[in-house]
């Protein structure tokens, strides 16, 4: 199945390897997957339902897949998925990613983790999935992701997903826990910039930037907003320090590869029920002034708003009790590649709810989803 302008995404994963014995292939290893990518956009959340759907679709579904012997069970689903090469998936899924994103000077790819809640298994031992994804705000993609034994480990994970992306000339930005040197010069090796969130969980660091920062007045490029909705009013200042002087109070300690600047950011929130206001500190490799750091500091919370969100509210995700041997890593990055092309698809003026239940409906929407 050809897009008019290109590969579909089905065609990026026609090499992937079977992991079943020949004798028991009585499905094709590609008819499965896109079946089970199918049913995701139309709002399947478990293999069952995957099945329902081949079965419901099966006359349409047989005009572009072989089906020699009809619709897997979703017992076929689940051993399939569960012993597929969870890193050749994800690396199908790049590589379809790197073909479809339009990755422009100065994107903001925001990098952050999730946990898929109901994945552990006690009994097994086994833990809940951890998983670190990359999002291209601007394209409103996810790049790539790679699993991690828990959240603490997000620091050795996040430099093997730099390693997947083309990040030349984009501003990477990473929440406190990536908040790393070696984390910075990674990103500087993919020839990206850095914008690296400071806490309290760096208590020098975070004391020598307030140091620099001066409550009264400081000495630095100011920029700010004012958004106004639903019944709340959000402020936002900026001010952004590029003197290399200062910035070398901060190098004394520990070395920052390529540091072009230091960020403050207070927000200020009023709605009718009372307000709050944050004080966020970064360190960028990025030489820009404030309005351009203010920007990309809100650009990285689309990963929490856009994705997230979306992952646990639309697709269910924390809710899925998927979890024998690599199903429930694959499953989830099905669900990026199914959210990726609803995404994609923006004839259809409504959200991803919306447009998984006009795919669920309309056979010919579902194809016009599957070529975006």
């Amino acid at each position: 199945m050809k897009a008019d302008a290109g590969r579909s995404v089905l065609d990026y994963f026609a090499e992937l390897p079977d992991p079943r014995v020949a004798r028991s292939r009585r499905h094709s290893l590609l008819d499965i997957i896109a079946i089970a990518l199918c049913a995701a956009i139309c709002g399947a959340d478990s293999w069952v339902h995957g099945e329902l759907f081949g079965k419901s679709k099966r006359e349409w579904l047989a005009t572009f897949l072989e089906l020699p012997n009809g619709i897997p069970s979703h017992d076929t689903f689940g051993a399939v998925f569960s012993r597929l090469d969870p890193e050749r998936f994800q690396d199908c899924f790049v590589a379809w990613t790197r073909a479809i994103a339009q990755l422009l000077p100065g994107e903001v790819v925001a990098v952050d983790g999730k946990t898929a809640r109901r994945s552990y298994d006690r009994p097994a031992g086994k833990g809940a999935l951890h998983l670190v994804s990359a999002w291209a705000s601007r394209n409103a993609l996810t790049l790539g992701q790679v699993k991690t034994a828990a959240k603490s480990n997000e620091i050795t994970a996040i430099p093997r997903l730099l390693e997947l992306l083309e990040l030349k000339g984009c501003l990477v930005s990473i929440d406190a826990m990536g908040c790393q040197p070696a984390i910075a010069q990674a990103i500087v090796n993919r020839g990206a910039d850095y914008l690296l969130a400071v806490k309290e969980n760096r208590p020098t660091l975070y004391a020598d930037l307030q140091d620099l920062f001066p409550p009264a007045a400081p000495a630095a490029d100011y920029a700010t907003t004012l958004n106004k909705g639903h019944g709340r009013v959000e402020r936002r200042k900026c001010w952004v320090v590029t003197d290399p002087a200062s910035l070398s109070y901060l190098q004394e300690r520990q070395s920052w590869p390529e540091l072009k600047a230091a960020v403050k950011v207070v927000s200020q929130r009023d709605t009718p029920a009372g307000g709050s206001v944050a004080t966020r500190y970064y360190l960028s490799s990025c030489s820009a002034g404030a309005a351009r750091h203010l920007a990309a500091v809100r650009s990285h919370w689309s990963i929490e708003n856009s994705l997230h969100w979306s992952l646990d509210v639309t697709f269910r995700e924390d809710q899925c009790r998927v979890r024998k041997g690599h199903g429930a890593q694959n499953l989830a990055t099905l669900r990026q590649i199914a959210h990726n092309l609803l995404k994609r698809e923006s004839a259809l003026k409504t959200g991803i709810q919306g447009k998984r239940l006009n795919a669920g409906g309309r056979e010919d929407y579902l194809l016009k989803v599957l070529l975006s």
